[in-house]
């Protein structure tokens, strides 16, 4: 397996996904791409860009998920796995499986957040639509219930 796609959302179940990944990286000797979507900008989902305040604290959530990723990345680069992070923005779904596509990634390695049936029916699912649309064995890290 040479390609492992984790797709993080920085949400508490972030870390079982990046060690996830890792471990199955290490074992296979993969190169590992860290990803993380970004909501797209504002106008490219047909709203105006907004006041500077709105833009600004856009810009700076930006930077501080830039700076995350690249700090998991750095971590990982010092336990011997090959990684490169990726901070793309657009649809959830369709730029993870793209990007998996692109990278020839063999594995998508996702987290679920356990979402009630009725959650899944207003909003959908990443995972489930990943799991729906991938062309390669997609790994589902659980919540861990306490």
């Amino acid at each position: 397996m040479d390609n492992i796609l984790a797709a993080i959302d920085f949400s508490d179940i972030t870390s079982t996904v990046v060690d996830k990944a890792a471990e199955i990286a290490r074992c296979f000797s993969s190169k590992l791409w860290l990803i993380h979507i970004a909501a797209p900008e504002p106008d490219f989902v047909g709203y105006g860009t907004g006041p500077q305040s709105k833009r600004d604290w856009r810009a700076k959530t930006l930077r501080e998920e830039h700076r995350y990723i690249q700090d998991k990345a750095l971590e990982l680069e010092q336990s011997g796995i090959n990684v490169t992070p990726l901070l793309l923005q657009g649809s959830t779904v369709e730029t993870i499986l793209q990007e998996a596509s692109k990278l020839n990634a063999e594995m998508i390695v996702i987290g679920s957040h356990g979402h009630s049936a009725l959650y899944k029916a207003l909003l959908g699912s990443v995972s489930e639509g990943i799991i729906r649309k991938a062309s390669c064995p997609v790994l589902i890290v659980p919540v861990m219930k306490k």
